[in-house]
């Protein structure tokens, strides 16, 4: 129950620049979620909160953001996700966003498809092992400076 309300929240909430306005809620349609998950792809970035679309065929670097905490739900495929821990050949990619080359000390966990899992900002987390093409989608909630 709680993985089908984040995906209808993420969906509901999700915002385009150039999706049809009515009011407050922007509506964006099917066929332009799948191709945003074809790459992998922002489907809103606001200013307290983005939706990603997101797509990998492989491990990516480790992740440490300081002021969004990430809301992952996973759609399709598996993936061996590490959080905690410290990030290890750190570096700034754009401001209050740090890349790591691994993380040492981490848990590891398992994600399948239904999953959700919260990772507060100032957390490393690392999809360390992805066997295979991994959806899921992302609502980052930025958190006050």
């Amino acid at each position: 129950m709680k993985a089908s309300l984040l995906a209808a929240l993420a969906l509901a909430t999700a915002l385009s620049a150039d999706a049809p306005k009515l009011g407050n809620i922007t509506y964006i349609e099917s066929s332009r979620v799948a191709a945003a998950f074809v790459k992998g792809m922002p489907l809103i970035e606001v200013e307290n909160y983005k939706v990603h679309a997101s797509h990998r065929d492989g491990p990516g670097m480790a992740e440490i953001h300081e002021r969004d905490t990430d809301i992952v739900y996973v759609l399709d495929g598996t993936a061996t996700l590490v959080t905690g821990g410290e990030a290890v050949e750190t570096k700034t990619v754009a401001p209050e966003e740090i890349r790591g080359a691994a993380i040492r000390g981490g848990q590891e966990r398992r994600l399948v498809k239904g999953d959700v899992i919260i990772i507060p900002n100032g957390v490393p987390h690392w999809f360390k092992e992805v066997p295979g093409p991994l959806n899921y989608y992302v609502v980052k909630v930025r958190s006050e400076k």
